[in-house]
């Protein structure tokens, strides 16, 4: 392995580990970042709609059980996985992003079939609840978890970026990247990241990163981790 092989993964559990796991497998160093600690928040969650929609993989641990017999439809691929694995019978993914996601429910259900749960993170979710109500739905939207910033990035993080060792960071979201550029001004460390390439899950995040003298922003050609790992290559 090269002198400057780590890659920073600047997203919390749960998917780190996963996103960990794939990146040593394309022979690089995962050196974990995460920019926020994700917390439960407590939720009514009603038993009596047609669909639970969920914007991300942390909200599935709330929603368990009371919604796994539901059918549930999911951003992306990964989080579908980790509902499969964790118990969830109907499992549907729009291989996507938000937008994505309204499509596909548009698409698949129909007003009348009843009212949809909305299971996202605190502040999050209202555009694509909006779009769904303008189609005609009923949605509940539950806010089932919180992310919590942290307020200085991790040590190991911090010396490899100082000792030049840091090939790429990965964002996931434009709220990541925010909370990661907020913390490198904040530490005076901004010229660490001129030989660091920043790769993005989506356009948003890509823009919140314009901050820093990255060596190079990339953006995934598809919201998705796989797309986001292909620029690694």
């Amino acid at each position: 392995m090269c002198l400057a092989d780590a890659i920073l993964i600047t997203r919390p559990e749960p998917g780190a580990g996963d996103t960990a796991f794939r990146v040593a497998a394309l022979g690089f160093e995962p050196l974990l970042a995460p920019v926020f600690t994700i917390e439960p928040v407590p939720a009514r969650l009603p038993s009596a709609v047609a669909a639970v929609l969920a914007t991300s993989g942390n909200a599935l641990a709330p929603c368990f059980p009371a919604c796994r017999l539901l059918p549930l439809y999911t951003v992306g691929d990964a989080t579908a996985a980790r509902a499969r694995a964790m118990g969830f019978g109907r499992v549907v993914s729009a291989s996507g992003d938000a937008v994505a996601l309204a499509a596909l429910a548009i698409r698949d259900l129909r007003p009348a079939d009843g009212t949809l749960l909305l299971a996202s993170g605190r502040g999050q979710g209202m555009p694509l609840a909006t779009t769904l109500r303008q189609a005609g739905f009923r949605v509940l939207r539950r806010a089932v978890y919180r992310a919590v910033p942290s307020r200085a990035l991790p040590d190991a993080a911090v010396d490899a970026l100082r000792a030049g060792t840091v090939r790429a960071a990965l964002f996931f979201s434009a709220a990541t990247a925010r909370t990661f550029v907020r913390l490198i001004q904040n530490a005076c460390l901004g010229e660490t990241v001129r030989s660091v390439e920043a790769l993005a899950i989506g356009a948003a995040a890509g823009v919140a990163l314009q901050g820093l003298p990255w060596r190079r922003v990339g953006v995934a050609a598809k919201p998705t981790q796989d797309a986001m790992l292909a620029l690694l290559r």
